[in-house]
């Protein structure tokens, strides 16, 4: 638990870092307005395209394995990040940082579902692991903004990789591989065709941020429904198929999965360009966002950790719905508060959300490997945050892009798709 929690909340260190680096980065770099979503959606675009990937060669290769290669991979990335000189090489290293903690996340609950294989303990485990997930977020900012404002933007980075190769140092001698083989080959064509479907589509979302009527963004989404297609035929026909589609059948697997879109798209999107809507408009300095992403992502780790006293009593399911509603609720109250700066309601906007987004980050894994057979824990882990992560990065394009016309837009967006990941988790979970 220690291990793999730690490499977790370092991964989403990593991941929430540059919300508030964004003005900083943008002006080392000379990013104009029109790239600035690319240095907040190379991580997201990394963890979609490669978390089913890692998921499945966790349980066929062994999740140990996959788990020391990618904190490894995200230390090294990670550590280039801080040395990028331009707004194209940073968004590479954060496309492969997103590589490299798809393998961590994939891994690390594939590993804790395997030691705890059912009951309380299982509760109690996804429970403290999504609460490192909160606690990753809330740190990372805070990281960015004392380091930002004392040695500069770049030592984020290097602490951040220093900290992860410890980690990996201390897995070595910490996890017992576990792995659950299928026979077959390896889903190569699969992981082809999944990864350029999922590369077009976030492409895509980003770039339309310009223009949704651009022919590049139409190219990339015909292509992307193309290679979604493919994929599709592809894993139905494969001995080893890196997901299996009969998994879409279980009620519990889709209302997994549609949380954790909703999630991405409703919570993740929306307060990931927070902070920069903070600074912009009110001039407010990065630490003081920092704090008040603290009083959210803070509040969210406390209640992901007690969690596990309503496990028993409220279904996973109905526990998504409650946080998309209370997450919603916050948001609202965040409606006019955000350019005047309305102190009450900014405080209490993002303590509500905060409740909200704990349940959403107690509920989410617990239900992404109950809702799977045990030897493909994380297969499940990997479907889960792939869809967390698509949502994420259409989340933050379409953020970005209603916050030109004021937060208030970016507001209203965010609580409609957060009502409507209530509704579609509630209707996937009763088939």
């Amino acid at each position: 638990m220690a291990v793999t929690s730690a490499a977790t909340a370092l991964a989403l260190m990593n991941y929430t870092a540059p919300m508030l680096d964004l003005p900083a980065l943008t002006q080392a770099f000379g990013t104009p307005a029109s790239a600035q979503a690319w240095l907040l959606n190379g991580t997201p675009l990394g963890l979609a395209v490669v978390l089913l990937v890692a998921g499945s060669l966790a349980d066929d290769h062994g999740r140990r394995r996959v788990f020391l290669l990618g904190t490894l991979g995200l230390g090294l990335t990670t550590a280039l990040g801080g040395l990028a000189g331009s707004t194209l090489t940073f968004t590479l290293a954060r496309i492969a940082q997103g590589a490299a903690s798809a393998a961590v996340l994939a891994a690390s609950l594939g590993l804790i579902a395997h030691a705890h294989p059912g009951g309380a303990a299982r509760i109690r485990a996804t429970g403290v692991w999504g609460a490192f997930v909160s606690a990753g977020i809330a740190l990372g900012p805070l990281l960015a903004g004392a380091l930002g404002s004392l040695a500069g933007w770049r030592w984020t980075y290097e602490v951040l990789a220093a900290g992860t190769l410890l980690v990996a140092a201390f897995g070595t001698r910490a996890l017992a591989e576990s792995r659950a083989p299928r026979t077959g080959r390896p889903d190569v064509a699969g992981a082809l065709t999944l990864g350029l479907a999922l590369g077009a589509l976030l492409t895509a979302l980003t770039l339309g941020r310009d223009g949704w009527l651009r022919p590049s963004v139409g190219v990339l989404l015909l292509a992307a429904v193309a290679l979604t297609a493919a994929f599709v035929l592809v894993e139905r026909r494969g001995p080893a198929p890196m997901i299996d589609l009969a998994l879409f059948r279980r009620p519990a697997f889709r209302a997994a999965t549609a949380g954790a879109l909703f999630t991405g798209l409703a919570v993740i999107g929306f307060f990931s360009v927070l902070p920069a809507l903070l600074q912009r408009g009110t001039g407010m300095a990065p630490l003081t966002t920092a704090w008040l992403f603290l009083l959210w992502s803070g509040t969210a780790f406390v209640v992901a950790l007690q969690v596990r006293r309503l496990a028993g009593r409220i279904p996973a399911p109905y526990q998504l719905a409650l946080g998309f509603v209370l997450s919603t609720a916050g948001v609202l109250t965040l409606f006019g508060a955000v350019e005047d700066v309305a102190w009450p309601r900014l405080l209490l906007g993002l303590l509500v959300a905060g409740v909200g987004s704990g349940l959403l980050n107690a509920a989410l894994p617990r239900l992404a490997v109950d809702s799977v057979p045990p030897e493909r824990a994380a297969m499940g882990s990997g479907a889960n945050n792939t869809a967390r992560y698509i949502g994420s990065s259409a989340g933050v394009a379409l953020a970005l892009a209603l916050a030109t016309a004021g937060p208030d837009t970016a507001l209203v967006a965010s609580a409609a798709l957060g009502l409507a990941g209530a509704a579609v988790t509630l209707v996937a979970a009763r088939g």
